[in-house]
């Protein structure tokens, strides 16, 4: 099928189409939730909008843990059926969906006990691996083994010699969150859908006590559109709450957030060729390989001040160096860490302490006619979060609607992927690109990265690595720009790659010459470069000092010193 192309002109044409006749469904929150559902209702044959506050992901969906995985620890609470559900997904994901976005990880559980832990553990994974199979969908990855500790050593030499006794290795499987959920979004738009970031919802439109729409503004432009809608689906994550209460509605439950930290680190700082999970007191700690970086994390602390930019504190990094550094040989430092990031988890709460059972599982509801609400949940199952939200708004539509298609539907890049894959090493002798720069692209945009080729091929210079972040190339920047709707320098070097949290320097010696690069794509002059790259400077700075501070409450004040994203 033809791919979608997310830039400028794009988005200008969406909010005019959204604003020009009453669509059948508007989803509100651009995170991997609402870009599902958006793709879930335009695959049934509804005309779609899907509107987002800022950029794509950029809440929670870009700053998880990056695991897709069916939660392993979830059976030891014995929640089998969301175990049971997310293990499905995951197999969907690798071998059907997102083959080349969604890549098996293997993991280590190092035991400190004999005899009865490994039974325990082992009685665990082996019951994970077994619902795997039994979903139809775990084929694709290696069973659990059990190892000695001298095996155990040899797979992961970073580990003390006194960490463990022995170990069980098992794999999930890992993702780029904000490239997931992009590609969401233009796998949405290259069915129908009209998408717009940056178009804030500021109200909702009534007839009476039902909800007809939305007024959306258009933080960019400054214009304001009436977008009509027979229904709404309030897809918000941890802002649930503050876009329920633009209804005058309470609402049947509420979203607490939870804050969580990772650290990255360089990939030679712990010799493994293996993730760990470590136990914690209080959970369980991840480290999991990135590319050639190590991802640390992660925390699981209440949060309630500001939502959009949850800071790290210096206690929080703390915290993660200890645990971590309680089985490692060579002990981690401060100095070792190139990026921090923090996101809020949505968790659901009752109405009281005293029924309030904060989870992961999700809930959909309809607090008022035409508003659809769907909160909760694990990015994981993303895709049955969207189908239960998109089934409650095709009850409210009364029509005969198509049923959920999207487990047969697979993202843009999917197709063709593993032909492409097959055929890297030809790619690289035809293009003249290292076969390792040819792998980067297909594991990035799958069958997609024939454009970044063709603007290659018509731009030499775009094949070259950018400068001081040499994982990526040039032309990924353009594209970010003219093809994912990227509008922002931050979007770039914050989810369109992972420049932000891969760099020492956090990305800031590359922000000029990445904005030099958006510059043509995005109609910018000089003066908006400057804005830009001084915006994102701003940014790093912030967020190191906000890294330095003691308490949640002192680490959000210094996040917030730097001022928000720059308007066009």
């Amino acid at each position: 099928m033809r791919t979608a192309t997310l830039g400028p002109a794009q988005r200008e044409r969406s909010l005019a189409a959204m604003a020009e006749r009453e669509l059948d469904v508007l989803v509100v929150g651009g995170g991997v939730v609402g870009a599902g559902t958006a793709l879930d209702a335009v695959t049934r044959g509804l005309s779609t909008g899907l509107v987002e506050a800022r950029d794509w992901a950029s809440g929670t969906s870009s700053r998880s843990s990056k695991l897709i995985h069916g939660g392993l620890r979830y059976l030891e609470m014995l929640d089998f059926a969301l175990v049971r559900e997310a293990l499905k997904e995951r197999g969907l994901l690798l071998e059907r969906l997102a083959p080349h976005l969604v890549k098996p990880v293997p993991f280590l559980y190092p035991l400190q006990h004999k005899g009865w832990e490994r039974l325990y553990a082992g009685s665990g994974v082996a019951l994970y691996d077994a619902m795997s199979m039994a979903r139809g969908h775990g084929r694709g990855l290696p069973m659990h083994r059990h190892l000695s500790r001298r095996h155990a050593l040899r797979v992961a030499p970073a580990l003390k010699k006194d960490a463990l006794v022995g170990a069980l290795q098992y794999y999930d499987a890992q993702m780029d969150d904000a490239r997931f959920v992009a590609t969401l979004v233009r796998t949405a738009a290259a069915y129908g859908a009209h998408t717009a970031n940056r178009a804030r919802v500021t109200a909702f439109l009534r007839e009476g006590e039902r909800v007809v729409g939305a007024r959306v503004q258009d933080v960019e432009g400054g214009g304001e559109y009436e977008v009509r809608a027979r229904q709404v689906v309030n897809a918000t994550g941890v802002w649930t709450d503050d876009t329920q209460a633009m209804v005058g509605e309470r609402g049947q439950f509420h979203v607490r957030a939870s804050k969580g930290i990772h650290l990255v680190v360089p990939r030679d700082r712990i010799h493994s060729t293996t993730g760990l999970i470590l136990r914690t007191e209080k959970s369980v700690l991840f480290v999991i390989p990135w590319g050639r970086h190590w991802i640390v994390g992660t925390t699981d602390t209440g949060w309630d001040l500001d939502k959009a930019h949850p800071a790290a504190s210096s206690a929080d990094i703390d915290y993660l160096l200890e645990h971590v550094n309680a089985v490692l040989a060579v002990p981690l430092t401060r100095d070792d860490v190139e990026g921090v990031y923090a996101g809020l988890r949505p968790l659901l709460a009752g109405e009281s302490d005293a029924t309030s059972k904060l989870s992961r599982e999700h809930t959909v509801a309809h607090p008022v006619p035409g508003l659809v609400v769907v909160a909760g949940g694990k990015y994981t199952t993303y895709r049955v979060m969207a189908k239960d939200a998109v089934d409650a708004a095709v009850h409210g539509l009364d029509l005969r609607v198509a049923d959920c298609v999207t487990e047969e539907v697979p993202l843009l890049g999917a197709e063709g992927y593993q032909a492409l894959w097959n055929a890297r090493a030809r790619t690289a002798a035809r293009t003249g690109l290292h076969v390792v720069r040819v792998e980067h692209l297909l594991n990035r945009y799958g069958s997609m990265a024939g454009e970044l080729l063709d603007l290659v091929a018509d731009d030499p210079s775009l094949g070259e690595p950018l400068q001081f972040a040499d994982d990526y190339l040039r032309a990924e920047i353009v594209y970010a720009a003219s093809h994912e709707g990227a509008r922002h320098l931050d979007d770039v070097l914050t989810r369109r790659t992972r420049i932000s949290i891969e760099t020492f320097d956090r990305g800031a010696r590359s922000a000029r010459e990445a904005a030099e690069l958006m510059a043509p794509v995005l109609g910018w002059d000089k003066d908006q470069i400057e804005r830009e790259v001084q915006h994102y400077e701003k940014r790093v700075e912030a967020e190191r000092e906000s890294q330095r501070q003691p308490d949640d409450l002192t680490a959000d004040a210094a996040r917030l010193g730097a001022p928000d994203i720059v308007p066009l």
